[in-house]
Parts: structure tokens; C-alpha cells; sequence
């Protein structure tokens, strides 16, 4: 007898790791390279997305930002403004009461003797000088006798009744206190006297 051959009793296991896979096994599915491609287009358009609403969102906190820095600016430079014009006020106002008293001493030494005329006239020059530095700032007297009583203007401290063919109602015939516009605004109204009817004739109609 010759060598006895062997015979392997397992055919369906012939071709090992690397052979082919016996009946009845089920080889494991490998994803397509399409997939793959597919999967990282998504995720790279899901990034772009993410990025551009981070771009979108930015900005828009850039534009609040800049818009909140710029009305900051202008109200601050408001509040500037409006501080300067009330110490512009506050001085002008301080120096109307020097006017006042300069007039009312004009107004009470008027008549005096001649010695005392260079006084007057030393008054006269001062008040002169100031009411002309007052208008470079924009400050000129109201003129109020004999004009038709304004509120805006004018402040009534007293009424009197009408005379015959005098001045009519509603006309200022005195001014106890002379007010001044600041440019376009009052800076202090005239203290008058208007003619008006008395509180008594009212109260009979």
C-alpha cells in the first residue's frame, strides 16, 4: 500500500482567513466611498452655517454697540451744551442785577444838583458799556411800554383801570422790572402794569 493521503475531513473550512468564506457566513458590509463623501459635505455645510450665523450674530451685536457709543456721544455733548447755556444764564442774570442797580441809581440822582452831574454821568458811561458787552452775548431789552401785553414776554404785577381815551385794555403803561431776550429765548421777562379792567367790574358783569 502506498502512503496513505490525507484527506481533509472539514472541506468548508478550506481557504482559511484569507480564502474564501465557508457556506452559511455573511461578510460585513463596507460603506461606499460616495457615503463617506456625502456624510462630510454635510458636516462641513452644517460648520459654514454654524459660522455664518456667528458672523450674522456678531455684527449685529457690532451695530447695537456702535449705535449705543454714538448716542452716547450725542447726549453727551447735550448735557455739555446744556450745562454751558445754564452758566451762561446764571452769569448773565447775575450781572442784569449790576444793570438794575445802575439804573435805579441813574433814576434817583436824575434832577440832583450840577456836582453831582459827573457822578451821573459815570453811571451813565458804566451802564452804557454793559448793556453794549451784554449784546455781544446775545442779550437785548424788551421792549414792553405801550405794547400790547405778551405772556410770553411779560409778567403783570399790577393792573390799572382804563382813562377815558387813554391806552386800551390790555396795554402795558409801566414797567417796574425791564426784562431781556437771549438770542431767541427770554432770559427774563418784564415785571409791568397793564391797563385792565378791576376786579370788582369783572365780578359784576
Amino acid at each position: 500500500m502506498g502512503p496513505m493521503e490525507h484527506h481533509d475531513e472539514h472541506p468548508e473550512l478550506e481557504g482559511g482567513p484569507e480564502g474564501r468564506p465557508g457556506e452559511g457566513s455573511v461578510a460585513p458590509a463596507e460603506p461606499e466611498a460616495d457615503d463617506l463623501a456625502a456624510l462630510s459635505k454635510k458636516e462641513l455645510q452644517a460648520k459654514l452655517r454654524e459660522a455664518r450665523e456667528d458672523v450674522a450674530r456678531n455684527w449685529q451685536h457690532f451695530l447695537h454697540s456702535a449705535a449705543d457709543l454714538e448716542n452716547y456721544k450725542k447726549q453727551a455733548a447735550r448735557d455739555r451744551q446744556d450745562a454751558v447755556e445754564r452758566a451762561r444764564r446764571q452769569m448773565l442774570t447775575l450781572v442784569l442785577t449790576v444793570v438794575d442797580n445802575l439804573e435805579r441809581a441813574l433814576a434817583a440822582a436824575s434832577g440832583r444838583d450840577s456836582p453831582a452831574q459827573a457822578v451821573i454821568e459815570g453811571l451813565r458811561i458804566a451802564h452804557r458799556q454793559i448793556l453794549g458787552q451784554l449784546d455781544v452775548f446775545g442779550v437785548r431789552p424788551i421792549e414792553a411800554m405801550g405794547k400790547p401785553f405778551n405772556p410770553r414776554l411779560h409778567e403783570a404785577v399790577g393792573v390799572v383801570p382804563p382813562q377815558g381815551a387813554g391806552p386800551g385794555i390790555g396795554t402795558v403803561v409801566a414797567e417796574t422790572l425791564r426784562g431781556y431776550m437771549l438770542n431767541d429765548e427770554v432770559l427774563r421777562p418784564a415785571k409791568v402794569v397793564v391797563v385792565g379792567e378791576a376786579a370788582e367790574e369783572k365780578a359784576g358783569r
